[in-house]
């Protein structure tokens, strides 16, 4: 389980920049049935609910699901997962993912149920990480690494063999979708670094979660070693990048 409060104070801001591009196909078609995929603290459900939307929001984390109940009462929450959603055939007008197919477990398969409960005409947005440009997250993953402790920096993805935006139109256009692609996106993530080290440690999941269980003096190690890392992006941020897909049914 994350923690929904820390999850909305500081990793939330970083994928808040993705929302607007997502629901872009969402304004074109005027799609009143949208699915929010892992919905999280509720941001792509707020803003596609301000567009007017019938939103179904779903996230296999129930406190993030309380969380998304609360703020959003006007939204249907719903337990769920990829690659297998509770919902009939051809349930929603369009399906916007941020930073949930990075997380599943079978990436063809999940493009395959997507496409089942999107009806035919309806609209696909999926964003992920660029990892090798993740530098907000990747400069805790080597202070993990400077302290000495066993850590893989990039855990593998069932998405790997995909994430390249070649590879992962082509396999949207295998899962049945046309009009398939995929665009890059590049910004900086501007915080102050103390509170970005309190937001991964507390709400950045199982990669980083160990830390604050570890004894204090190593605990601290990683912290120094974090602080020397991320102090050359102190003023103009971290830089990120991540990939946009869009396609339809």
């Amino acid at each position: 389980m994350t923690d929904p409060q820390a999850y909305a104070r500081g990793f939330a801001h970083l994928t808040a920049h993705t929302v607007d591009p997502l629901l872009n196909l969402v304004r074109k078609s005027r799609a009143p049935r949208l699915l929010d995929l892992g919905c999280g603290t509720g941001v792509v459900t707020a803003a596609a609910l301000a567009l007017g939307a019938d939103v179904t929001a779903v996230d296999s984390d129930l406190d993030m699901l309380e969380h998304t109940a609360r703020a959003h009462p006007h939204a249907t929450v719903r337990l769920a997962a990829l690659p297998e959603l509770p919902f009939p055939d051809e349930s929603f007008d369009a399906i916007a993912g941020n930073f949930v197919i990075n997380h599943a477990p079978d990436t063809p398969a999940s493009l395959a149920e997507l496409h089942r409960v999107l009806r035919p005409g309806g609209t696909l947005a999926l964003s992920w990480w660029k990892r090798d440009e993740m530098t907000a997250t990747g400069v805790l993953a080597e202070a993990v690494q400077l302290a000495g402790l066993p850590h893989d920096p990039m855990p593998a993805r069932d998405l790997d063999p995909h994430d390249a935006p070649a590879a992962f139109t082509a396999l949207l256009r295998r899962a049945g979708f046309s009009g398939a692609g995929v665009d890059t996106m590049r910004w900086r993530h501007r915080v102050g670094l103390a509170a970005w080290w309190d937001y991964l440690t507390a709400a950045a999941g199982p990669r980083f979660a160990f830390i604050l269980d570890l004894d204090q003096e190593t605990t601290e190690q990683i912290r120094e070693a974090y602080f020397t890392l991320a102090a050359p992006y102190a003023e103009e941020g971290f830089p990120v990048c991540a990939h946009l897909a869009h396609a339809t049914r």
